[in-house]
């Protein structure tokens, strides 16, 4: 049997000295290190990343994809894919090697009829919500405007809709995809299935997806939104009616919280819920948001689905700098409460936030072995997120992050969401994927085998 070289060790041999060549021809345009907008070209969202590929392809389709992949793997170019940017750890861009960039490919064609549309991976949520949304339609799709849909879609994907319509990945029907060899596959329930089973929540293990293709639903154009904003004194009732309110709550009904500070530098707690479905029957499901304690701020209002999907833009800007950590809760009891009120009062600037994300409903519902998706029976994804502007403030930032998350820790789940997993080692990727890990590696050592594609949260080929 021929024996393989793991491509890690070839890596290892070229990255010191990349070979640039002329031989990479594109329909789109490539950006070599030294040019005039090359500088532009390697940035990303998080501003604490700084890296320089030898080039960025930005590929205007599936066959460009597939050209570079064949240049990379020839060349022994590590591989960094790249549609929104967003990561938080800067997996979308490289030292050395090359990114493949998806932003230019945007093309969505939305079926209004049989709701589904086929969306180019390039695409942010905003860009697809705005199509989609010109027949009232929408699936499960993140919660900042400009997030690649192919990174939120391959890890999971949470959203306002998930209680009521599952993850992401639970919407997707099929995906065009490049694989490590080259070829351009449709992935399906009925097209290499394996595949397919695989890109629903295993990252990009197995390959570059071009396009996807969702079910859609029809939820309108506006839906009821339900906030309250209570002082920090009141913070651990607060949080106490949150916990249980939200584990309670109707599928339809999706409740995020988050400890934040204003720019005066006092301290609240926030509650803010949608309900999908009538406004009618969402003032019912959401207004004891309202009516709970005494909050300095409320709202009741039916909101344009739009402007809930941006609402929080402004928090999240491009260019600053982004570290957090997360985990999974069942509840937050009152252990969680203490740890959390108590490392959020040393928040190291009034950007930090401390966010709960809510889960459960129909994301539970569906089989673990079903989706690589594991971690469905958490109420809650708990996350401090810190952000700043100044190098010089890095270590005080994420360790403040640190020590927020270690201080919940002990009453977390054990599992993690593989979209808010920074550079953490190959055990928290364990911990995304649980049972599911094994499977995952066997399909990773049959599309992967070498494991060209590892600047993600990396399963390693099984041997």
């Amino acid at each position: 049997m021929e024996q393989r070289q793991p491509y890690d060790d070839l890596m290892g041999k070229s990255n010191a000295e990349p070979r640039l060549t002329p031989q990479l021809q594109l329909k789109g345009n490539v950006v070599l290190e030294g040019s005039v907008s090359y500088d532009e070209a390697r940035k990303v969202w998080n501003g604490a990343i700084d890296k320089r590929p030898a080039m960025i392809a930005y590929c205007a389709g599936a066959e460009d994809v597939a050209r570079a992949v064949a240049f990379a793997r020839s060349h022994r170019y590590c591989i960094a894919v790249r549609s929104g940017g967003h990561n938080v750890a800067g997996l979308s861009v490289c030292d050395g090697g090359m990114v493949i960039d998806l932003s230019h490919m945007k093309q969505i064609e939305v079926d209004p009829v049989r709701r589904i549309a086929r969306a180019e991976a390039g695409l942010n949520l905003g860009e697809f919500d705005r199509a989609t949304q010109e027949y009232g339609l929408a699936t499960t799709m993140g919660v900042n405007s400009d997030t690649g849909i192919a990174g939120l879609t391959l890890g999971g994907g949470f959203g306002k809709l998930g209680r009521k319509y599952g993850l992401t990945c639970d919407n997707l029907i099929a995906a065009e995809v490049v694989t490590a060899e080259g070829k351009i596959l449709r992935a399906s329930a009925t097209e290499h299935p394996d595949l397919f089973w695989g890109l629903r929540g295993g990252g990009g293990n197995f390959g570059i997806v071009t396009a996807f293709e969702y079910r859609l639903h029809s939820i309108g154009t506006s839906l009821l939104v339900a906030s309250a904003l209570y002082r920090y004194d009141e913070a651990r009732e607060a949080m106490r009616f949150y916990d249980e309110f939200a584990r309670r709550a109707p599928d339809e009904a999706n409740v995020d919280a988050a400890l934040v500070t204003l720019p005066s530098g006092e301290r609240f707690f926030g509650i803010s819920g949608c309900y999908v479905g009538s406004h009618h029957d969402g003032e019912r499901a959401v207004s004891p948001i309202v009516k709970f304690g005494s909050p300095v701020e409320t709202r009741l209002a039916a909101v344009p689905y739009l402007e809930i999907q941006s609402g929080g833009d402004a928090l999240f800007p491009r260019g600053r700098r982004y570290y957090w950590k997360a985990q999974f809760l069942r509840e937050i009891g009152a252990g969680a409460i203490d740890a959390l009120l108590d490392a959020y009062a040393r928040a190291p600037n009034t950007s930090s936030l401390l966010v709960f994300q809510h889960v459960g409903g129909a994301i539970a519902r569906v089989p673990t072995p079903d989706s690589p998706y594991a971690n469905r029976d958490a109420a809650f994804d708990c996350f401090p997120v810190a952000i700043w502007d100044d190098p010089a403030d890095d270590d005080a930032n994420m360790g403040w992050a640190r020590e927020l998350w270690s201080a919940v820790r002990p009453y977390s789940t054990g599992g993690v969401y593989a979209n808010n997993l920074g550079d953490e080692g190959e055990d928290r990727v364990r911990d995304a994927y649980g049972e599911n890990y094994a499977r995952l590696a066997a399909l990773k050592a049959k599309y992967d085998s070498t494991n060209l594609f590892r600047l993600n949260q990396n399963i390693r080929p099984a041997t």
